[in-house]
């Protein structure tokens, strides 16, 4: 009895223990952004994804453990040949992923390798596309249509490229040295424009200055001639009102008596300086016999000022 409860232990252990083995086989936890293709009999079964998941054991094995994460692949130096014959060396980053799991898997042997090698031939035709000069200014757009050419050819592999970017882009020595040449000599044409540009504002400025002192200096003139004309108009008026209040004054004071008395005594007085400049002037004097009386001379010139008074 004993030996047979052993035996039955025994065999009851090694069912258990199968049971465990095979339980452990079927159960199949897939990591995140990851896929798992499941083969039965060596034929395409199905594909796990992230979680838990079941297959049957001895009949069911993963064939193929694919990222689903973007990947970035690098894309040796190569040569390429421009539009107008420049050898270049270039090489770059290639950015995909994997869309479809079962067509990286059944589809195409290598994806990593077939994607990089359609990423290094789509390049070399894109650049003979282009000529060298183009091919530095339209980096960004050459890329794209890398990008654009190679998911077209790579959509039977359930590849999505993402981006590409050219690294470095070499030039021959030769080009690099007529290439500098062009620079140096843009450079200095730039200099020089900027120093003609230069001066031609400063002469600008500078006549530009004269003029508005031109300008200045004409309206300080003008200005002081209005003023100086002010002045003397001013003068003027003054003098003329002055000789008008002072011809008042002696017409007033001349209608009195004394006045009158004063106008004589003063024509009688101018009669004799008058008689004496030309006695000195001129050696023989001829006057009518009246003309020698001073006070006949003073009688007229009274009579016309008493003339003009009743006038």
């Amino acid at each position: 009895m004993d030996s047979l409860f052993s035996l039955v232990f025994s065999v009851e252990a090694i069912v258990l223990v199968f049971v465990l083995v095979l339980v452990r086989s079927s159960i199949k936890f897939v990591p995140q952004n990851r896929a798992w293709l499941i083969e039965r009999f060596g034929k395409y079964h199905s594909t796990k994804e992230a979680g838990l998941n079941f297959i049957v054991p001895f009949i069911d094995r993963v064939a193929a453990d694919r990222s689903l994460k973007e990947q970035a692949q690098d894309v040796p130096s190569q040569s390429a040949i421009t539009r107008d014959n420049i050898t270049l060396s270039v090489d770059g980053v290639l950015y995909f992923r994997v869309l479809d799991p079962y067509k990286a898997t059944y589809g195409v042997d290598n994806y990593v390798f077939a994607v990089t090698q359609l990423a290094q031939t789509t390049m070399r035709s894109e650049l003979g596309k282009m000529e060298l000069d183009r091919t530095f200014e339209e980096r960004s757009l050459l890329n794209i249509n890398i990008v654009t050419s190679i998911n077209e050819a790579a959509e039977p592999w359930g590849i999505q490229v993402l981006r590409y970017e050219i690294k470095d882009i070499v030039p021959p020595q030769s080009v690099m040295q007529s290439m500098e040449a062009q620079m140096k000599a843009e450079r200095v044409k730039r200099a020089q424009i900027l120093e003609s540009e230069g001066d031609r504002q400063s002469a600008i400025n500078v006549a530009e200055g004269e003029k508005q002192a031109r300008v200045l200096a004409a309206e300080a003139d003008k200005a002081e001639q209005m003023l100086q004309a002010e002045g003397e108009a001013q003068a003027i008026v003054a003098v003329a009102r002055a000789r008008a209040m002072a011809l008042k004054m002696v017409g007033d004071i001349a209608n009195t008596e004394d006045g009158q008395k004063a106008i004589q005594l003063e024509l009688a007085s101018k009669a004799i300086e008058a008689k004496h400049a030309i006695a000195k002037e001129s050696s023989v004097v001829l006057l009518p016999d009246s003309g020698t009386d001073a006070s006949s001379m003073v009688a007229t010139a009274t009579t016309i000022i008493n003339s003009l008074n009743k006038g």
